[in-house]
C-alpha cells in the first residue's frame, strides 16, 4: 500500500484532478472490526499541549469544530477540480504509528492504488460539543472516512442519522458523513479519535 503515500514522500503537496461520484455506504455505521493499532494510541497520547495546537485552521474554519483539538498529519485544500493534498505539521509526530495502521485498514476492506487526502487526531474536550451536521465539501462523498478510537468514556454520546452509537477503542469503524451526525462529550475526560479520509482509485485521476 506503499502508493497511497508515495506522492507524500516525494514532494510536500501534490495537485491532482478527482472524478467526483457520490459515494454513499448503505448504513451510517460501519463496524470494520478490531484493529491493531497499539502504536498508534501510544503516539496520540504522548503528545504534549502544544502538540494540539500546532494547527487550529481546521477549529477557525468550521464552527462544529469550535469544541475540539486536532494533530493534523495531512489535509487537503481547494475546490475538487484542482485539489492541493499536503503533509501537515502532525506529520512528523503521528506518521510512523499511523501508516502501518492506515495501510492495514485500506489494504482488508478497500481497492488499493487510492490516496489518503486527510489525516489527523481529533479531540473533542470534556464537556464540549460538535453540533449536528453533515460533511458538505464534495471530496467527502469520494471517499471513505475511517475512525480509529483512541479514548471514550461512558458520557460520550455519538449519534449518526438519529441514532446513538459507541464507538470502541480497539476496534475501527467507517463513518457515512453524508448523514447528521454529532458528538457530545459530557465526561471528565477528553474524547480522541484517529480520523482518516481515502480517495480510492476509481475517484482519482491524473495524479
Amino acid at each position: 500500500m506503499a502508493n497511497a503515500f508515495h506522492y507524500l514522500q516525494c514532494c510536500n503537496i501534490r495537485w491532482f484532478c478527482c472524478v467526483l461520484v457520490a459515494m454513499n455506504i448503505d448504513q451510517a455505521l460501519k463496524d470494520l472490526g478490531p484493529v491493531e493499532a497499539g502504536p498508534l494510541v501510544d503516539a496520540v497520547l504522548g503528545l504534549d499541549d502544544d502538540a494540539w495546537l500546532l494547527n487550529i485552521n481546521r477549529q477557525n474554519d468550521y464552527e462544529v469544530h469550535k469544541q475540539t483539538q486536532s494533530v493534523v498529519m495531512i489535509f487537503c485544500d481547494g475546490p475538487p477540480e484542482d485539489l492541493a493534498v499536503s503533509k501537515e505539521a502532525g506529520w512528523d509526530l503521528l506518521a510512523d504509528a499511523a501508516i502501518p495502521v492506515m495501510h492495514d485498514l485500506i489494504g482488508r476492506f478497500y481497492p488499493p492504488g487510492g490516496t489518503i487526502i486527510r489525516a489527523m487526531a481529533a479531540k473533542l474536550l470534556s464537556g464540549g460539543r460538535i453540533n449536528p451536521h453533515f460533511d458538505s465539501h464534495p471530496t467527502f462523498r469520494a471517499s471513505h472516512r475511517i475512525h480509529v478510537p483512541i479514548t471514550t468514556n461512558n458520557r460520550v454520546r455519538f449519534t449518526i442519522d438519529g441514532k446513538p452509537c459507541r464507538l470502541a477503542p480497539g476496534n475501527a469503524y467507517e463513518i457515512n458523513n453524508q448523514k447528521t451526525h454529532s458528538v457530545i462529550n459530557s465526561g471528565k475526560d477528553d474524547r480522541i479519535t484517529f480520523i482518516f479520509d481515502y480517495m480510492p482509485p476509481d475517484f482519482v485521476a491524473g495524479r
